[in-house]
């Protein structure tokens, strides 16, 4: 079992290019199904969620490669707009 608090602390990194995305702010949960959709991630470049981007980070949890102690290793194309990458 894996508290939303032990994401939030973990840095959400991508397996292409190895880049920090930033951290999980919050994650969206099927409420019919009861299972995680997607990860939200607040982007690396905002500082203390006030400057920066306004826009987060939506991944899919079938975009989750790995779940580490320290990170989170996602497939990720783009920085403005999400394009799901097919396995």
């Amino acid at each position: 079992m894996v508290r939303i608090s032990e994401f939030q602390i973990k840095d959400v990194v991508t397996v292409s290019d190895g880049k920090k995305l930033g951290n999980i702010v919050d994650i969206e949960i099927n409420v019919q199904t009861g299972k995680i959709d997607a990860i939200v991630v607040a982007s690396s470049s905002r500082v203390l969620g006030f400057f920066g981007r306004d826009e987060d980070i939506v991944v899919p949890w079938k975009n989750i490669v790995k779940i580490g102690e320290d990170v989170i290793l996602v497939r990720y194309k783009g920085y403005s707009n999400y394009e799901e990458e097919e396995q």
